[in-house]
Formats: structure tokens, sequence, C-alpha cells
């Protein structure tokens, strides 16, 4: 089964709805196949720049098996979902996720255990939700910062890693000793780490991480993938193009995932703008602007890499 967490790109996928709020099949088709044409390693549907949160239970499954009936083997697909404060509900909800035929199931690690209880509390919340699960159905951790974020301790990573059931963890610690921590903790397990900070990315690259699952995805899926598949033997362009990509990523602070959706749209992927977590009017004359403005600069880029 690892074969099917390959190293490299996990976009954390967008939600395209239309005008009238329903989601957009035949938008998230055209974006399904936009991230696999640039090359990436799979998809990560359900998550919250899928604005997970907002979504009932019925449009995650659906979504879940949609992106993976897209894929058609084509690359793998993880997804998310649960959202339940209570155990036996996140149960119910990836149960009805993993149905769906998706690679693997991520949980949430701030699911687990509120803001202010302790590492035992999250690890016997996490035992009862494993037990309510099936045995041989793949797992992964999302350290999703919404509704507040819960970095796992390189401890706790290395139970996970050990129990055999874990193969995927999207790090949002956004610390190069935090992540150094955890790939000692689980070298030599099947669990892999995706950075989903951009300006870590490269270090952490080189310390054995397994690549990139971050927003910024949405806008330059093939520059991820350029520098996860070239940093060691091009350290020079890579280093320029990590600089890069941190700089560029500061578009994330401006109204994510309305202006991700504006670059789609532009792309020819997208019809509308509609957000749930978001006004679409936020974003403004001057923010479209500036997503233009990225987009070209990302065409200049590949240029000079030649992509």
């Amino acid at each position: 089964m690892g074969d099917k967490f390959k190293d490299g790109v996990w976009p954390v996928m967008l939600t395209p709805f239309t005008d009238n709020n329903q989601v957009d099949y035949d938008a998230l088709g055209k974006l399904v196949d936009w991230y696999i044409e640039n090359g990436v390693a799979g998809l990560f549907a359900d998550c919250q720049s899928s604005e997970m949160f907002f979504l009932t239970l019925e449009d995650r499954v659906q979504i879940a098996r949609f992106v993976k009936e897209r894929a058609d083997g084509r690359v793998s697909v993880v997804a998310s979902g649960h959202i339940s404060d209570s155990i036996s509900g996140q149960a119910e909800e990836l149960n009805a996720v993993a149905e769906t035929g998706v690679d693997a199931v991520i949980l949430l690690t701030n699911r687990l255990a509120e803001t202010g209880e302790s590492d035992e509390i999250w690890l016997e919340n996490l035992k009862l939700l494993l037990a309510g699960l099936p045995k041989d159905l793949a797992l992964g951790f999302y350290e999703c910062p919404y509704p507040y974020k819960r970095i796992i301790s390189p401890e706790l990573l290395k139970w996970c890693a050990d129990t055999g059931r874990f193969y995927f963890i999207k790090d949002t610690s956004c610390s190069i000793e935090n992540i150094r921590r955890k790939l000692e903790s689980i070298q030599g397990s099947r669990l892999k780490l995706v950075n989903a900070n951009s300006s870590t990315l490269l270090e952490t690259l080189r310390l054995g991480g397994s690549g990139f699952s971050g927003v910024m995805a949405n806008f330059h899926a093939d520059l991820y993938v350029w520098l996860c598949g070239h940093y060691q033997e091009e350290p020079e362009k890579a280093r320029i193009l990590a600089d890069f990509l941190t700089i560029t990523s500061m578009i994330e602070r401006q109204v994510y995932p309305v202006n991700a959706k504006y670059c789609q749209k532009q792309l020819g992927n997208f019809c509308s703008l509609y957000t749930r977590t978001k006004d679409a009017a936020l974003l403004d004359a001057t923010g479209k602007l500036e997503v233009e403005q990225l987009m070209r600069l990302t065409d200049h880029m590949r240029g000079q890499l030649g992509i």
C-alpha cells in the first residue's frame, strides 16, 4: 500500500460552487484534471481548503467519491471530512468517507482533544476513534488550523507510526526543528510527512520530508512539483525557486480561498467565485490585480526553469 503515497505535491483541494451555492462538479472535474496535468503526486479532498466545515456530510462523501472516480487511478486520493465533536460522530463521518474508496482517510489532530487538554487525553480519544474504524483502513493526520491548531508531538507521532495504520501526515507546524524531530521519530516507518509551509519546504525536503501539501498548490502546483523533484540535482535553481515560492505565498494572507478561485477562474476551470467561508466580494479589484500579477510572475518563473 505504501506505493500509493508517493513523494511530491498533494494539493489541498478547493471546492467550486455555482453562484446559487451548489457544488459545481463540472468545475471540480476540471480542477482534478488540472492538478494531475501539473504533475501532482496525489490529491487531498475534504480538507479546510475544501471548506469542509461548511459542507454537509452528503457533500463531503459525494466530493470524495467524485474526486476518486475522476482521478481514475492516475493519482491517489486522500480525504478527511470529520467535523463532529463527538468520537462516535467522527467515526460515522470517517466510515462514510472511507466507503467512497479513497486511498486513505485523514484525521484532524484538533478533533481529538480540546485546546487545553493533554496529550494523554488526545491519545485516549484516538484509541477510541481507531476502535470505530476498520483495521485495514489506511489513515493519516492533518494538523488543521481551524478551529484551533494542534501540533502533534514527535512522541505521539511515533506511537501512531508504530501502529502501522498511518501513512500520511500534513504538517502545519511551520517549524524546521519540529519537523526534524518528527522525521527522526518516524524513520523506518511507512508514515510520510508532507509540509504545508512554503518557507520551510526546501529545508525539510533536505531533511527527508516527502513533499508539499499547502494552499499555494492551488495557484502554481507545477512549481512545487519542480522543487520537490529537482532540489537535489539543481540546488541553485531550487534555492531561487524556494525563495520565490515563499514570497509569493504571502498572497495566502489576502482573501483565501476566494483568491485561489479567482486564479482558477482565470485559468478557465471555475465559473464562479462563490465561497461558503468568505464573501467573494472581499476580493476587490486590487486583490484581483494582485492575483493576475502573481500568475504573470509564475509564467516568468516557468520560463526560467524551462517548464
